[in-house]
């Protein structure tokens, strides 16, 4: 990283290091679908004996993002009682409903009814079925667009694949070939997973941070994230030193 910033620098560019978000370490996942299926909540629906979720016939499901989840309660009469349910859990830290969530600044009418943070060391699973022989194909695949959630699982090569790079090539091939194929190499096992974002770490030293080598440009050492705009700006537009 010092050999990029020193070649830029030369090259008389202005160079900011700015992290979207602090990645802190969590060892617990929690997959609070599979919760509310246990409660009867959750609708499934069977597609070639696989399991997908039918958000629409669901009373309550949840779609997650790394430390938060957004709860939607389809039917409004659980709302007190999935509330308590999420407030039982060791692994959610607060729940906000419709007064927290407007403090929060999180009263978007897109937003779930209730929004779960995990606790520090914990983080959102999407999974939702109780037998991995019944997990969808796309659960062993990268597949932003059909999964309820974020799923940082996709960063990893399932270990239990003796030949990994072998079972590539042969999804290759069958793709060159004109088979419909899947890359089913992603593991189903979400203790992998070992650091998250999302909830505001406890340690100031996990935040985010912007580095620039104008400090004069940096009057304060906090700043609010909608101020890493102006930031910016001042940064580009402004002199060096």
């Amino acid at each position: 990283m010092g050999d990029l910033i020193t070649f830029f620098d030369r090259q008389n560019v202005r160079v900011v290091l700015l992290s979207e978000y602090g990645i802190n370490n969590v060892s617990r996942p929690v997959a609070l679908n599979r919760i509310f299926r246990q409660h009867g909540w959750l609708a499934i629906k069977d597609e070639l004996g696989r399991e997908t979720l039918d958000a629409g016939a669901s009373r309550v499901f949840a779609v997650v993002d790394h430390q938060v989840a957004h709860i939607y309660v389809n039917d409004p009469s659980l709302t007190d009682e999935v509330r308590r349910l999420l407030g039982s859990i060791p692994s959610v830290d607060r729940v906000l409903g419709p007064v927290e969530k407007a403090a929060a600044g999180s009263d978007h009418p897109r937003a779930g009814d209730l929004i779960a943070v995990a606790a520090e060391e914990a983080w959102f699973s999407y999974y939702y079925w109780l037998d991995d022989a019944r997990a969808p194909d796309f659960a062993r695949t990268v597949d932003i667009h059909r999964k309820p959630g974020y799923d940082p699982a996709e960063l990893f090569l399932d270990p239990r694949l003796r030949l990994p790079r072998l079972k590539i090539a042969r999804r290759l091939l069958q793709k060159k070939l004109g088979f419909r194929m899947l890359m089913d190499v992603i593991p189903l096992d979400a203790s992998l997973v070992k650091g998250s974002h999302g909830r505001i770490p406890a340690d100031p030293l996990d935040w985010p941070v912007f580095l620039t080598n104008q400090p004069r440009l940096m009057t304060v050492p906090q700043i609010e994230s909608t101020d890493v705009f102006h930031a910016l700006i001042r940064h580009v537009l402004r002199e060096k030193d």
